[in-house]
């Protein structure tokens, strides 16, 4: 049975593994990842700061949460899920609950990714991610310091930063409270008269009105 778990220091024995699919991603998709050593992994897990599935005793998924400029900007890096689980919905789960767990640590803090993957494109859009430019993300140089690894990289510093190949996505939550509270516009509203103080003609006439701007 799969179980999609908040790490914790029990699961610390899998930081080896999650290294190795980690890697192993990388090479598949042709692009770089932040590389973190196993140490690092295992501190997340044991500070909570991550999410694992298990199928069993067997590691089979994996996300982590960074913060930057004093906790700010939240990332949710380095989701994998191992070969043979992939395509099950798995990678959906595991996004919602790195991304739940986020806002649950960090509700004020901005939760942003820079990706080249369609599918997690597909997911932050889910969970109410924009497409932005990268001056709207974290200008932490420790955060950008991880892309070093991809093959890339040289494309992101022959722009100053501000492009490569990766989107850039952000979710900030003061933008999506306001929207919410934000009143609908463009809409026509008309006050109801009872039928019963107008004439049989003269509804007519409102009831034609009212066709003639979609109303009816």
């Amino acid at each position: 049975m799969v179980e999609i778990l908040i790490a914790n220091n029990s699961h610390v024995k899998y930081a080896e593994t999650v290294c190795g699919l980690m890697y192993e991603s990388a090479l598949k998709r042709g692009t770089g990842i932040a590389k973190r050593s196993p140490e690092y992994v295992a501190k997340k897990m044991d500070e909570g700061k991550a999410i694992v599935a298990l199928d069993g005793d067997r590691l089979i998924g994996f996300s982590y949460i960074e913060s930057w400029q004093h906790k700010r900007f939240v990332a949710n890096s380095g989701l994998i899920v191992d070969p043979e689980y992939r395509n099950t919905g798995l990678a959906r789960k595991i996004k919602r609950a790195i991304f739940d767990l986020s806002r649950k640590l960090y509700p004020d803090a901005k939760i942003f990714s820079i990706t080249t993957g369609l599918a997690v494109m597909k997911l932050n859009s889910e969970l109410g991610y924009v497409p932005v430019t990268f001056s709207e993300l974290t200008g932490d140089d420790d955060f950008w310091k991880g892309c070093e690894g991809c093959r890339n990289y040289h494309i992101l510093q022959e722009n100053n930063r501000r492009m490569c190949l990766c989107t850039g996505m952000l979710y900030d939550p003061e933008k999506r409270e306001a929207a919410a509270k934000k009143p609908e516009t463009g809409r026509r509203t008309v006050k109801m008269i009872p039928e019963k103080i107008l004439s049989p003609r003269r509804i007519a006439r409102l009831r034609k009105s009212l066709r003639k701007i979609h109303l009816i």
